[in-house]
């Protein structure tokens, strides 16, 4: 038997105790992640069909899911693009067509006039009446009444070979085991959670969503909003939380230095700097401060948007860490933004007698193993570089800070390989995560959990917001005018090809077919190219001297979203812009209107658009406000799309949607310092449950 008790938790259950779970389905379930009873209990339906109540045929409606009942009137076998068996079935009040187009000759044979038949199927108009396209049926006689549904009916997310028959068997079997040993999987949430929010208890909430009652409301389950899909993703998101929370209490426990310094050099730059900062940034530059003087490694986000002044608030960090005897490390996703930074920092802080090193993937032999050396010695104070920073023969003498821009491009092991470089001196550094794509505030609560946020809310005076403007790709000609008008007034253009294709190799070769074109319509302009597959030496090659002023023109693929800064670019055409997010096209956006000259975005796309690119296009065209496009973004797109995959690796809930539940974000928080402070003993579990194999990524 193997519905027999057992001791065993059913988190450590394997599946193959299930009735129904032999070899080959545990194989099958296994593809899908489901290798334990937990696992099962877990796996919710998508979607239910109502088949608790039989509708009369003549008061069905196209759309409708529905149980009906009638009799064979004929079938006949209809010829045409498709074979199809067409049976032709009734009750009192009016008939439909069922028709199939996979049927054997028993099946055929089985329809004969007078056969009762049930169905359950979609309805659809057809060619004369309406029709169910290969509803499932069963005969029916006058003794024999199958009886009906007495729940709803769960449609579960399958896999190949799992029919939907075989998963109610088998969550059937898993609810059994559950309710016989109900200790077996335990409730983790405190009793004082549960009543605080009203919420079911485990069982029932399981039990309720695998087999909903007749009663049960169909849109409220569809749309995630029944108390006990509500309570399932509280505790899936607590645990998320829990867990990031715990990372963070982690950090606490390790050994950082203090960098209190004596403020001095930081009071020279700010004297000697031709512009003040802005509240937001001084408000941060404090929030920083106050961090790394503390015993344990800071973990802070400080988010801003394009143009905020991030470099000059890491420049103030960095200054407190030099200070206080320490080295300071910056690193940027490519080598062209690190070379921006290293010219930013020489010349601040050069003239206050720091050395500032930059360490590039091109520099070899001697050259190298020099720096290193003085690296090593620490006689130089702060570097700056890519993932060259990463490699083993890279040493510091006394690592205190490390600032990471635009970190959503680095792996979470990268990011870990650097901070261990401070570890060997004995103590871990601190570090400061930066980035231009604004992340609404609930989803920074639910993927930054570990990390304390600083935001730059406020641009420095003297930017010109940019006009963007958008239009049908039937008015090119306009628009080459306009780049024509531009750069010969002595500005800069960027002409960014995105295609409809996924293909990078396809866009390339958009971009070089563009960039052909425009250098024969304008051909008083130089023009350059860059793109993703060109070699890595050639691209800098090419944005230096766009950055030097040598182009007019740079057409370029999306590489250039995260790039240098070229206060003299006045005007970007986006192709194709309903191809990207909101996000994406912002930071493309981003690269102009860096100087005090009026800046122009032209989005040009190609008709007609979708609501939802409508919608994108609109929002790019009303605000410049990074905050404001990023919370639209996560309501268009999704939080995988504006976190990118790397810091949603571990945000795949099975139940939680963090859009749908942001409204709990808060609460979620409270429960999580509850739980921490009053039931420490509940938090392994509740993160084993539900974050499990992902809490090695967590802990990176």
């Amino acid at each position: 038997m193997k519905q027999q008790k057992v001791k065993q938790g059913l988190d450590q259950l394997p599946v193959t105790r299930l009735k129904g779970v032999g070899p080959k389905n545990a194989e099958r379930l296994a593809r899908i992640g489901v290798q334990t009873v937990q696992d099962v209990l877990f796996h919710l339906p998508l979607r239910y069909e109502d088949r608790t109540r039989l509708i009369p045929i003549g008061r069905l409606r196209p759309g409708d899911h529905a149980v009906i009942e009638g009799e064979v009137q004929r079938s006949e076998v209809r010829f045409g693009r498709r074979r199809s068996l067409l049976v032709y079935l009734s009750d009192l009040s009016g008939s439909i067509t069922l028709r199939l187009f996979h049927f054997s000759r028993a099946q055929q044979d089985g329809f004969k006039p007078g056969v009762r038949l049930r169905c359950y199927g979609e309805v659809r108009n057809g060619p004369a009446s309406y029709e169910m396209v290969h509803p499932e049926y069963q005969q029916v006689g006058a003794s024999d009444d199958p009886g009906l549904e007495e729940r709803l009916t769960p449609i579960y997310p399958t896999t190949e070979g799992m029919h939907q028959l075989s998963w109610r068997n088998i969550t059937s079997a898993a609810l059994t085991l559950f309710q016989q040993q109900s200790d077996a999987l335990p409730e983790w949430l405190p009793e004082s959670l549960l009543k605080r929010y009203q919420f079911p208890n485990l069982y029932e909430a399981i039990a309720y969503l695998h087999r909903p009652p007749t009663e049960a409301s169909l849109s409220e389950l569809e749309e995630g909003r029944h108390a006990t899909q509500r309570r399932l993703a509280f505790e899936e998101l607590l645990s998320h939380q829990l867990s990031l929370q715990q990372l963070r209490q982690r950090q606490r426990r390790i050994e950082a230095p203090m960098l209190s310094g004596d403020g001095k050099l930081r009071r020279q730059l700010l004297d000697a700097l031709p512009f003040q900062l802005t509240q937001a940034q001084q408000r941060v530059v404090s929030e920083i401060a106050a961090d790394i003087e503390l015993g344990y490694p800071m973990m802070r986000l400080v988010q801003g948007d394009v143009g905020s002044g991030k470099t000059i608030v890491a420049a103030m960090a960095a200054l407190q860490a030099i200070e206080s005897g320490h080295q300071v490390v910056l690193m940027a996703p490519t080598e062209l933004l690190a070379e921006q930074h290293y010219r930013n920092l020489l010349s601040w802080l050069e003239p206050l007698k720091v050395t500032v090193g930059w360490l590039a993937g091109r520099h070899k032999g001697k050259v190298r193993t020099g720096f290193l050396d003085s690296l090593a010695s620490g006689d130089i104070q702060v570097v700056i570089g890519t993932h060259a920073l990463f490699q083993d023969d890279v040493l510091f003498h006394s690592l205190g800070l490390v600032v990471i821009d635009e970190q959503h491009r680095f792996g979470v092991h990268q990011r870990l390989a650097l901070r261990e470089k401070g570890a060997g001196q004995g103590s871990t550094p601190h570090q400061l995560i930066m980035t231009a794509t604004p992340i609404p505030r609930t989803l920074a609560m639910t993927a930054y959990a570990d990390l304390d946020l600083s935001v730059i809310d406020e641009l420095p005076p003297g930017r010109t917001p940019v006009t963007t403007v958008a239009v049908a790709d039937g008015r090119r000609d306009q628009v080459i005018e306009r780049v024509r008008v531009a750069c010969g007034d002595g500005r800069q253009a960027y002409w960014v090809c995105t295609l409809i294709e996924e293909s990078e190799a396809l866009q390339c070769q958009a971009a070089e077919d563009t960039a052909e074109q425009l250098t024969e319509a304008l051909p008083m302009l130089s023009v350059g190219l860059v793109h993703g597959r060109m070699k890595s030496g050639d691209k800098e090659q090419v944005m230096a001297a766009f950055k030097a002023g040598e182009l007019d023109l740079l057409v370029a693929t999306t590489v250039i979203e995260v790039g240098v800064d070229v206060p003299n670019a006045s005007l970007m055409i986006i192709e194709n812009p309903e191809r990207l997010g909101l996000a994406q096209l912002h930071q493309l956006r981003g690269r102009v209107g860096r100087g005090a000259v009026e800046s122009h975005c032209v989005l040009m796309y190609k008709p007609p658009l979708s609501h939802n690119a409508s919608q994108r296009l609109r929002v790019m065209r009303e605000t410049n406000d990074g905050f404001v496009i990023a919370q639209k973004d996560l309501e268009l797109r999704g939080p995988g799309e504006v976190l990118g995959t790397r810091q949603t690796g571990e945000m795949q809930f099975r139940i939680a949607d963090v859009m749908r539940d942001q409204p709990m974000l808060p609460a979620i928080h409270d429960a999580a310092e509850t739980i921490l402070n009053q039931h420490p003993e509940r938090v392994a579990p509740l993160i084993a449950r539900w974050v499990g194999h992902k809490q090695a990524y967590i802990n990176a």
